[in-house]
């Protein structure tokens, strides 16, 4: 990648005022609440019987992940700015995302894990998303060998535990409650609430980028890489340790979905709506990076979920 191009990539910014940040605060907390109407208590129970699987999805989104996404971005070299490994990092931070249960619904995959495991890390990433987006940035910072040139990354961690709370936590708790005491509502508003996630953050995605069309355009085609192999590494991640592990085939696709779809829209939250760089230079990459990914493993969840359900035709044919 060229400086220019790493340029055109960091000019682009979103312009949000007061009142777009507190509507997508406002319907990214309701996304949550819809993901949450599919956990009940009989859930986890039933889960934890085997908690194997469980423990290694941890494993995948938790440690894994991130510590591969960092090595990626040291791997990318000049290929990209500092600004997109960032990005990637940041992603790698998220807790799962809001479409990994319904992605492994299609996919005839493990549900009742799907869901504890969207609901545990989300619980968990009050702290492990500050915590690993801080240790593997400055990492990548100091072994990339531009901490010179960067500000220390230092995150302000009341602001980013107040939001996850906030927009993860509370929907999370009200969620759970709606299940468990009126069932036959939350039957009724959880497959809506799924559709609308995915057409809303692809909404917000294009509404926000609007101002840096032409910027994003030109740079579609390095973006667009960065987050493919990227995202094929989450894919690939989940997949090898459930093989490796040799769980039941059912949780080895959720693995792979769980650890393939990350809730970047608290990854853009977390951008637009707290002091993280307050101190950086211009970070478009970051942004974009970011905002793509949670258009792109729409596309790649779609994809492994149509793999899975072709091979569990021709299978059915065999017999």
């Amino acid at each position: 990648m060229t400086t220019q191009t790493a340029r055109i990539i960091d000019s682009i910014s979103v312009s949000l005022n007061a009142g777009g940040m507190n509507t997508i605060n406002i319907v990214l907390a309701f996304v949550m609440f819809g993901v949450a109407l599919g956990i009940r208590p009989k859930t986890f129970i039933e889960v934890f019987k085997n908690p194997k699987s469980v423990l290694l999805g941890m494993l995948c989104q938790i440690v894994l992940l991130p510590l591969f996404s960092f090595l990626l971005a040291l791997a990318f070299g000049q290929s990209i700015s500092w600004t997109m490994a960032m990005g990637m990092i940041l992603v790698a931070s998220c807790p799962g995302g809001n479409i990994s249960n319904f992605m492994s619904s299609l996919s005839k995959a493990n549900i009742e894990l799907s869901v504890s495991l969207t609901a545990i890390s989300t619980a968990l990433a009050v702290f492990t998303t500050p915590f690993n987006f801080w240790l593997y940035g400055n990492l990548y910072l100091r072994f990339a060998d531009i901490a010179s040139e960067v500000p220390h990354l230092s995150i302000p961690l009341w602001d980013v535990f107040k939001t996850i709370v906030i927009l993860l936590g509370i929907p999370l708790v009200l969620g759970v409650m709606t299940s468990h005491y009126l069932p036959r509502v939350a039957q009724k508003l959880k497959k809506p609430l799924q559709w609308f996630s995915i057409l809303f953050f692809i909404a917000m995605v294009v509404l926000s980028f609007m101002g840096n069309l032409d910027a994003f355009l030109k740079c579609i085609k390095y973006i667009f890489l960065v987050v493919l192999l990227h995202n094929l590494l989450a894919l690939a991640i989940g997949w090898c340790v459930g093989s490796a592990c040799r769980v039941p085939r059912r949780d080895r696709r959720t693995l792979t979905i769980e650890t393939g779809i990350q809730n970047s829209g608290l990854g853009l939250v977390l951008l637009l709506g707290t002091s993280i760089f307050a101190d950086f230079p211009p970070h478009g990459g970051t942004l974009v990076i970011t905002a793509w990914w949670g258009v792109w493993h729409i596309v790649s969840g779609l994809a492994v979920s149509t793999m899975f359900y072709l091979s569990d035709r021709r299978q059915s044919q065999k017999r």
